[in-house]
């Protein structure tokens, strides 16, 4: 069914989304969470309506996401990270949990759940790598807050024309 001719409203202002953010690097992480809201509001939603989740690092996210996921109050999860080489391998195999984590329980529950859960290549702790992905987090907040607009629009509309 073209999901496009489903006639289906829903109200945005209405609509809690959690934000789930690793504690590692909060400093930049968090930029993440100012580009969300700016965003968020732009297209319509209460930015009074996330709730801010604070979880130790990138690989309890996907946990949080779940139970979260699973009380039915979120139209959508976004979620936030910086998972860097901390000079061994281990960093692309949590990497590699959380995004496959959080695509399962969007599966699993139909709750969008969407990732800005980054692992650049090279992060160093000095002040340009700390400026650089500062500005970075925000631009990828506002990509954030798109993507879970479309996600939440799409869900909607095919639980609407069930």
């Amino acid at each position: 069914m073209n999901q496009s001719s489903t006639n289906f409203t829903f109200d945005r202002r209405s609509q809690r989304v959690a934000f789930i953010h690793a504690s590692w690097h909060a400093d930049i992480v968090l930029r993440c969470l100012e580009g969300f809201k700016s965003q968020w509001q732009e297209r319509g939603y209460d930015p009074e309506l996330i709730d801010v989740i604070a979880v130790p690092g990138a690989y309890e996210i996907p946990l949080q996401a779940k139970l979260l996921a699973k009380t039915g109050r979120y139209a959508a999860i976004a979620c936030s990270g910086l998972v860097v080489d901390g000079g061994i391998y281990r960093h692309d195999f949590v990497a590699n949990a959380v995004i496959s984590g959080l695509m399962q329980v969007q599966l699993e529950t139909e709750v969008p759940v969407l990732t800005a859960v980054l692992t650049p290549h090279h992060f160093h702790e000095h002040d340009e790598h700390k400026q650089y992905f500062s500005r970075h987090f925000v631009s990828k907040g506002e990509e954030l807050a798109s993507a879970a607009d479309g996600a939440i629009t799409l869900t909607f509309a095919a639980k609407a024309s069930q």
